[in-house]
């Protein structure tokens, strides 16, 4: 059976084989890649993976879509093994029972933050590819991140040959310990940017850059934030992993398995919604978010409409416009690339996109949703360490805040633990004090070195600093 193919969600590019969406993260036309077709897993398949391992779980997930034709098979085993091992937990991502309903905690990985499960392995597909013969063996990879995606992409290519990684980040918007995680690696390949401006005018840089098409063939352009497919694919792994353990007990055998997932950029419960159309029987899928509610407004009112972004004591969420969103408008209309080009057009010229009728009704059949501004999240971060001697960081907490707004409280409903609450310790101590004592790996942060550089938020400084460091890079090769 050959591996699945993409296309962009605006049409102009059709069939591209999984290296190529990979190595390429944004369609040309501006567009994001999406599965031509969605393979489905069966109800015998699936059981017969509960005894599985997570890595080994993740290979027959992860085969569905990635056949021989792109990866070996043995390769790719290796690539996700590789990639696990990274993890401190055995379980890779444990789940537990709290407060009468189950946490999957997604913080076992290098970072502490749950896109080490998909930048371990982006980081590890790039390597094979590159030294397979993509790009002529080299890539540089721009990235954006309000928090967690800098650290986990730093962590999953530090070191790597061939690659250039620069990310950007909002000064003074990240926590302190995630500014650390990413400013005191010192690896000659990584490159710590802070940019004047929010999250989204990094990302808004990025995007440009990658719709610069001299810019980005020169440089050999690649993308670690959630638009690379690679990202959303791997992800799916833990709802999968996450279902069979709910329905270890004998009780929950036949039921559907919730999720509630603290989001900003939708990638996250994305691959969620995805899983769901592979066949695995999962019941309500729970937007959770901040002040920044702009998936909030759409799921309840079809009010797609950018706001300015309101500073939180969550600010991975801190998001004013969700870059995988279009994923999931393009599946609402139907896979219609004209269609969805409209609403994207509109939306970039007005900043709203509003649906109403139809559309709206399938939306909120596809997602349910729930807000939880700062003062709720610091109730709830205080409720469990109270009752449950469980610590919850800001992010998990909307999360589970969502589920009792929703009335989703039991045993079969997975709220995500998104990053470890030792990552936040300022926003934690103003409901936990005193806080518990950190992570060695984090404390440790604060008597490393640190490196960053600095540029305006301009396209043409930001271009400027990437090329610089790339002939760097290879000059200091070639010496």
């Amino acid at each position: 059976m050959p591996s699945v193919t993409y296309s962009s969600t605006r049409g102009g590019q059709k069939h591209l084989d999984f290296r190529t969406v990979v190595m390429t993260g944004l369609a040309r036309d501006r567009g994001l890649f999406v599965p031509d077709t969605i393979p489905t897993v069966t109800k015998e398949e699936l059981e017969s993976w509960r005894s599985l391992s997570y890595a080994d779980l993740s290979v027959k997930v992860i085969s569905k879509f990635v056949q021989d034709d792109q990866v070996p098979a043995d390769k790719l085993e290796d690539i996700i093994k590789r990639s696990c091992a990274a993890f401190r937990h055995k379980d890779v991502t444990p789940v537990v029972s709290v407060g009468g309903h189950k946490i999957l905690e997604l913080f076992h990985g290098p970072t502490f933050a749950f896109k080490d499960v998909a930048l371990q392995m982006l980081g590890n597909f790039f390597e094979y590819f590159l030294e397979t013969g993509s790009n002529e063996g080299r890539l540089a990879v721009l990235g954006a991140t309000s928090g967690d995606t800098g650290s986990a992409a730093i962590y999953g290519l530090r070191g790597k040959k061939g690659i250039d990684c620069i990310i950007l980040f909002p000064r003074g918007r990240v926590s302190p310990i995630q500014e650390r995680q990413m400013t005191t690696v010192q690896d000659s390949n990584i490159h710590c940017v802070a940019v004047e401006g929010t999250f989204d005018d990094c990302q808004d840089l990025v995007k440009a850059s990658f719709n610069s098409p001299e810019f980005r063939d020169r440089v050999k352009l690649g993308a670690v934030n959630s638009i690379n497919w690679c990202r959303v694919l791997a992800q799916t792994t833990y709802y999968f992993w996450s279902y069979l353990r709910v329905t270890d007990d004998p009780a929950f055998k036949d039921a559907k398995v919730g999720f509630s997932v603290p989001t900003g950029n939708f990638g996250d419960i994305l691959a969620g919604f995805y899983s769901k159309q592979m066949g695995l029987p999962v019941g309500k899928l729970i937007v959770a978010t901040n002040e920044n509610d702009i998936l909030h407004r759409f799921f309840t009112k079809g009010e797609y409409h950018r706001e300015p972004i309101q500073h939180s004591i969550s600010p991975s969420m801190d998001i004013c416009v969700s870059s995988n969103f279009e994923r999931y408008l393009s599946f609402l209309a139907g896979n219609d690339s004209s269609k969805l080009a409209e609403w994207m057009k509109n939306f970039e010229e007005t900043k709203k996109l509003t649906i109403s009728g139809e559309f709206l009704e399938r939306a909120q059949n596809d997602f349910t949703s729930a807000r939880a501004d700062t003062q709720m999240t610091l109730d709830t971060i205080r409720e469990y360490s109270d009752k449950y001697g469980y610590v919850l960081c800001p992010h998990a907490a909307v999360g589970v805040n969502a589920i009792h707004q929703t009335g989703d409280v039991n045993e079969t409903m997975v709220s995500l633990a998104t990053a470890h609450e030792g990552k936040f310790p300022a926003a934690v101590k103003r409901a936990v004090d005193p806080l518990p004592t950190p992570p060695e790996q984090l404390a440790n942060l604060l008597d490393l070195p640190t490196r960053v550089s600095e540029c305006p938020n301009d396209l043409k400084a930001v271009q400027d600093f990437m090329q610089q460091r790339i002939e760097e890079r290879m000059a200091s090769a070639s010496a």
